[in-house]
């Protein structure tokens, strides 16, 4: 009975800090979510309505989504991350960021390979987006929390 009652506390911090962390990740996944928007709709109006290079396009929509998704993470998510210097934080979710776009690009060329001649072109690209979104995803929420957040309790 004691030792029940020692770890009563020890549990408790464990779960207090494990829903801490989910309710962060959630919260990185609706920036993430509101990113693709800003990324996909830029990306569009760019190519489509002001006659961009699709190549310029996504240049110009990526770091646009990649602004968003800071300002967002900084106020939203990690409110308590204003320790750092502006630039110092912007500047490693950037890093990071730049690094998840060539996870996912690497990821995705590799799915779609194996992916497209399986499902056809239009399941396949589709799939393998998804396969590389999620890698990304993951390794973007890691490595920001760890690097970018790291600051954070």
């Amino acid at each position: 009975m004691e030792r029940r009652l020692l770890l009563r506390p020890v549990v408790g911090e464990w779960y207090r800090a494990y829903r801490k962390e989910a309710v962060r990740f959630l919260k990185f996944c609706v920036v993430g979510a509101i990113g693709f928007i800003v990324d996909t709709g830029l990306l569009n109006a760019l190519v489509f309505l002001a006659g961009f290079l699709p190549v310029a396009a996504k240049a110009c929509s990526f770091v646009a989504a990649v602004l968003n998704n800071f300002l967002w993470n900084r106020y939203w998510t990690y409110p308590e991350s204003r320790s750092k210097p502006l630039g110092q934080q912007i500047s490693q979710f950037f890093v990071i960021n730049t690094m998840g776009l060539g996870i996912n690009l690497a990821v995705f060329g590799t799915a779609s390979g194996w992916l497209i001649p399986r499902l056809g072109m239009k399941w396949g690209v589709n799939a393998a987006q998804v396969v590389a979104v999620g890698v990304a995803l993951f390794w973007n929420f890691t490595a920001n929390r760890l690097w970018t957040y790291g600051d954070v309790p």
